[in-house]
């Protein structure tokens, strides 16, 4: 089993141990997260946030258990965590925070030895002569939350007192007391609360043993969420915690104790029976179990792949509205985007031998196509899916051709034919008649795309009436793309007993155009995007796509040019920067408030997932030499150390800035970015490894 274990050395001062984060997930949409030492740093973090309405509608209900050990002259406050007192401001002009008073810390983590994380969460204390051991896991499928406890007295007789902090709001809000209204019921050791704003549910708490008591203090309020300031934002958030539970720990004794929370039907509430010592263990036990299935499924003996294994499982979810499993683009707010999973396909599900979700995912994308295009997103809030893309459509060719590389018996390609190929087909026509979003195929065979205020490529920032890189016209990923999707036709209609002439002289043509049009002599690397006349050169990594998918058109030449300057002017270790660092509008720190983000996410910044088609083509134009496969392990370094060291542990970020030291953002976790890097490692460096 994959272990990330930190000793005191790691979290030396409270600063320092905020910085790195750990996530948990359901399965179901629903997560969990803090930080290394317990203390809460953003907004989308809690013990459990839940799924009402999988893998949507995410809501804050169970924020934390604060801890204290009493003995009859030493009380040990295990409480990790900051809180602002003082007045918080919004700049008229600015629109940043301005905080005026004083930042209070309870700084628990003292008393922290160690943290780990399996799969599961741990902590450590020792306080005096009490030891405690604190285990947190989510149930898988379920909106539950299991607080498992282990403690040893070697001294006096003590009490442990937990008081459970409570919420009900969208995990992209915040609370306040006034907001905070519940509805509760106590019957002996569950304790219940039915949300005012939803009397459809109820968050149902339950221990083992123990004694209620009332809490003088019944919010907490104003907890400051350091990274939610550093982004100049209010950063502040309350929580209702109304009651707190006296366990008796004896001198000489051990004890485990159990807690659940979590959500239940309002009807069901409060008939649950007093739960056991065993049973947050138990489904402890049961995910361990879990977590080692999927590593015998994805049969890997290489520690750096099953690192990846673990952080995959993050983003696969089970969807109300197909009944099928979909793919969460990234944690902890995105939902699934198809582009987003399209890419990240092949390394979260064929890599890691999950081929029965595989297929669910195909056919869910496959149900929404409209008009050719496969949707760009959907909502956190259940509304109709969004279809503003251009690319999601070509990349659904990939994932399906990479399916069938890991699943080609003829069951799978009759499955494929029966489900998957009409869409293709739809896809293909669209594109070439035309179709939503100015996606047309133009006289030389290229598809063009975009006009106005869309932003349909995987660069798609817009701030009102400012779209940050438009490109619109003929971007070069989107005819790498293109082409790639028609040779792919060209294979499956050959394998069906159709006529593929129509796919094999359109790719034919496609090719001409493509190597006569997007080639820059000047430069020796192609052009971003063509328009006509216009030719945009800057330079950005969407050309690496004309090398690293399985199907392209230009020389070995051309193709090693394309790799050594993406690699000389874009790779930073952790992702490739969206543009050179050269360039009069490259920004290289992707920070403040979303305005000035939004100036930098594709402007400098470095994105993960292009490690995948950066390593892929590396290693093609060096034929997998003995030497390139070990230089592209050593190029990994980088993100080996970002697993453990920055970010959220075991998994990679969605970007990272352009500037040293490439600091991580955005989303903490990011499917793309983790799918794509096992896919490249399982693909083009592990095979090749001696």
């Amino acid at each position: 089993m994959i272990t990330y274990k930190y000793k005191k050395d790691a979290f030396p001062t409270f600063h320092a141990g905020i910085k790195r984060e750990w996530a948990l997930t359901n399965g179901i949409g629903g997560y969990a997260g803090s930080s290394l030492i317990g203390a809460h740093s953003r907004t989308h973090q809690g013990y459990l946030i839940a799924s009402l309405h999988p893998p949507i509608e995410r809501y804050l209900v169970f924020s934390k258990i604060n801890e204290k050990l009493c003995t009859s002259d030493h009380i040990y406050d295990l409480e990790t965590s900051q809180h602002f007192v003082g007045e918080c401001t919004i700049d008229e002009k600015s629109g940043e925070a301005i905080h005026n008073g004083e930042t209070l810390y309870s700084e628990g983590q003292k008393y922290l030895e160690s943290f780990c994380y399996d799969g599961s969460i741990h902590y450590e204390y020792q306080a005096g002569d009490l030891h405690l051991q604190k285990h947190i896991c989510l149930q898988h499928g379920k909106n539950l939350c299991a607080v498992a406890y282990e403690v040893e007295n070697t001294g006096a007789d003590a009490t442990l007192y937990l008081t459970p902090l409570f919420n009900y709001r969208e995990h992209s809000a915040n609370s306040t007391p006034k907001t905070l209204q519940f509805e509760t019921f106590q019957n002996g050791l569950v304790f219940s609360l039915i949300p005012e704003a939803n009397k459809d549910i109820a968050i149902q708490f339950s221990v083992s043993e123990g004694t209620y008591l009332d809490n003088e203090e019944k919010f907490d309020v104003d907890m400051q969420l350091q990274i939610e300031v550093d982004l100049e934002t209010p950063g502040l958030d309350s929580h209702y915690c109304p009651k707190k539970i006296a366990i008796a720990v004896p001198g000489g004794c051990k004890k485990r104790i159990s807690v659940i929370c979590e959500v239940v039907p309002h009807d069901a509430v409060p008939t649950q029976s007093r739960i056991t010592p065993d049973c947050a263990f138990e489904v402890l036990e049961e995910h361990a179990a879990y977590v080692n299935h999927l590593y015998e499924q994805a049969g890997y003996t290489d520690e750096f792949a099953n690192r990846l294994v673990l952080a995959c499982d993050q983003f696969l979810s089970y969807r109300t509205s197909t009944g099928l499993e979909t793919v969460l683009a990234g944690l902890p707010w995105f939902t699934d985007w198809g582009r987003d999973t399209m890419i990240a396909f092949t390394g979260l599900t064929l890599c890691t031998g999950r081929n029965r979700e595989a297929k669910e995912i195909l056919i869910t994308f496959a149900n929404y196509i409209r008009n050719g295009i496969v949707p760009n997103m959907f909502p956190d809030n259940n509304l109709a899916p969004l279809y503003n893309t251009a690319d999601a459509s070509l990349w659904y060719f990939y994932a399906v051709y990479q399916y069938l590389q890991y699943n080609n018996t003829d069951a799978d390609y009759a499955f494929i034919q029966e489900k998957i190929y009409p869409h293709l087909k739809d896809i293909i026509h669209a594109y070439k008649n035309g179709t939503d979003f100015s996606i047309y195929m133009e006289e030389d065979g290229l598809i063009h795309a975009g006009s106005g205020l869309d932003q349909i490529t995987w660069m798609d920032v817009r701030v009102g009436d400012w779209v940050a890189t438009p490109r619109h016209g003929k971007p070069v990923e989107i005819n790498a793309l293109w082409y790639n999707a028609l040779k792919v036709m060209e294979l499956l209609a050959e394998k069906y007993g159709e006529d593929a002439s129509f796919y094999q002289v359109l790719s034919e043509k496609v090719k001409t155009s493509f190597c006569k049009k997007f080639w820059n002599p000047a430069t020796g690397w192609l052009y971003d995007v063509v328009d006509g006349d216009e030719e945009d050169d800057h330079l950005r990594p969407n050309q690496i796509y004309a090398v690293s998918l399985p199907f392209t058109m230009l020389s070995e030449e051309q193709e090693k040019a394309i790799v050594a300057v993406v690699q000389k002017e874009l790779f930073v270790g952790c992702g490739l920067r969206s543009l050179s660092a050269d360039h009069k509008d490259y920004h290289g720190i992707y920070a403040g408030l979303l305005p000035k983000r939004d100036r930098a996410y594709h402007q400098g910044t470095a994105w993960g997932f292009l490690l995948g088609g950066f390593f892929t083509a590396y290693l093609k134009v060096h034929h997998h030499s003995e030497e390139s496969v070990q230089k592209a392990c050593s190029m990994l370094d980088a993100i080996k150390a970002h697993l453990t060291d920055n970010g959220c542990i075991g998994s990679i970020s969605e970007i990272f800035d352009g500037d040293a030291p490439h600091h991580p953002r955005g989303c903490y976790a990011q499917a793309w970015s983790v799918g794509e890097v096992l896919r490249c490692y399982s693909q083009d460096i592990l095979p090749y490894l001696k």
